[in-house]
């Protein structure tokens, strides 16, 4: 259910980015639009792992300088059937986590000084086992689409936002009605755009849940993990966290404040636990 309604999602970002093209500037402005959020999308496939590594201080260990995350990480490839991923520890007491890479071949975990103080070995793994199975599902690269098109929905209404007080071509006929469309497409899409961003967003984290407590094989343990480290993160948010990768993290780093839903990255931490409880009882 998650995958199809990720699909559909996207199938929405696509349309709202074609519509807002078309606004513009008629199929000349769709093709502009689709080849702007095309460049963004190969410029994020390609560097934003190793971006997103050095904003947070990321550095990358071996078996002998950390063996225990190491060989952790390594056992959970392997149970998973997929390469081993590089490992990175943040050095951070913020107590969080995150995976990226364009695929599972290139693919990096990072985890946080603080997360590895603050979890049990097989709270630990759990987390490790979500972060897995993002890669494995290539969250990274669905999330980082999603983003891409939204933010070039909201580049586009901005555009449309000055084509439209500025005339754009209209004739006085059309004026009126066309400039009140205009602005209400600008105003409305980017808004729309953000809003089915974070539910991919959401979606993905619900499928990253299930399909890490499959890998690890310890539901109830990632639950545990969730619960401490959302009390974790709202007592020590993430230093230097940004809105733009906070979809990343397995909890909100900038959650110290309360959010709507709908503004959310992350689903509701309750229904998470819940949905890996269930998943323990054999109802998932």
């Amino acid at each position: 259910m998650n995958r199809i309604k990720t699909t559909f999602l996207l199938t929405c970002l696509t349309l709202l980015l074609v519509a807002m093209g078309s606004a513009i500037g008629g199929r000349s402005g769709m093709i502009i639009a689709f080849l702007i959020a095309g460049g963004m999308n190969f410029f994020s496939y390609w560097y934003s792992d190793k971006i997103v590594l050095k904003m947070y201080k990321a550095r990358e260990v071996s078996e002998t300088e950390s063996p225990a995350l190491y060989r952790m990480v390594r056992r959970l490839a392997q149970q998973a059937q997929m390469p081993m991923p590089k490992v990175y520890i943040i050095p951070s007491e913020g107590p969080n986590a995150f995976a990226t890479g364009r695929n599972p071949q290139h693919a990096a975990v990072a985890a946080t000084e603080g997360i590895m103080r603050i979890l049990s070995e097989e709270e630990l793994e759990g987390v490790m086992a979500h972060e897995l199975a993002h890669v494995q599902n290539r969250d990274t690269l669905i999330s980082t689409i999603a983003a891409t098109f939204a933010g070039a929905i909201g580049m586009l209404g901005s555009m449309l936002q000055w084509s439209a007080i500025f005339g754009g071509g209209r004739s006085e006929d059309e004026e009126g009605g066309g400039l009140a469309g205009s602005l209400a497409l600008a105003f409305i899409a980017p808004i729309a755009a953000m809003l089915i961003q974070m539910a991919v967003s959401r979606s993905r984290e619900y499928l990253a849940d299930a399909a890490g407590a499959r890998i690890c094989g310890k539901p109830l343990a990632l639950a545990s993990a969730l619960r401490k480290l959302e009390m974790g993160a709202k007592a020590m948010p993430l230093q230097g966290a940004t809105p733009a990768t906070s979809h990343m993290f397995i909890v909100n780093p900038l959650s110290g404040g309360s959010m709507m839903k709908l503004f959310s990255t992350h689903p509701p931490m309750a229904q998470r636990i819940a949905r890996l409880e269930a998943l323990a009882a054999g109802r998932g």
